[in-house]
């Protein structure tokens, strides 16, 4: 319960009280660079057809593990320059002091359903 707590805070506030949880939500940070990498790679984006002011990293869940490491699950929606979205769901090992504790899996989301 207590981490989930911190996840939700994390989530919500950008900030928490538990200070262990490590902050790899950022545009330029590990995930989302290396999800626009392999996204880049597989011919799916651009350096010149994405907006990155408007690239959107969420972390969606931070499990701790051994030894200091957490597994981290974020959200990425990069805005293409044509309005068109592309959404990645990535996954990667994080400590207090580095986020790229292990390459990231990324896995793009091609189609959601229900909601809104």
């Amino acid at each position: 319960m207590k981490r989930l707590l911190c996840v939700l805070a994390f989530s919500v506030l950008g900030t928490t009280a538990c200070a262990a949880v490590p902050n790899c939500a950022g545009v330029n940070s590990w995930p989302a660079s290396m999800a626009f990498v392999h996204l880049k790679n597989a011919g799916m984006l651009t350096s010149e057809d994405t907006d990155f002011d408007k690239t959107q990293v969420s972390l969606v869940a931070s499990q701790p593990e051994k030894a200091g490491l957490y597994t981290q699950v974020h959200q990425v929606k990069f805005q293409k320059r044509d309005g068109s979205v592309v959404q990645v769901i990535t996954v990667n090992k994080a400590s207090s002091q580095e986020c790229s504790e292990s390459p990231v899996e990324v896995f793009v989301v091609s189609e959601r359903l229900g909601g809104e």
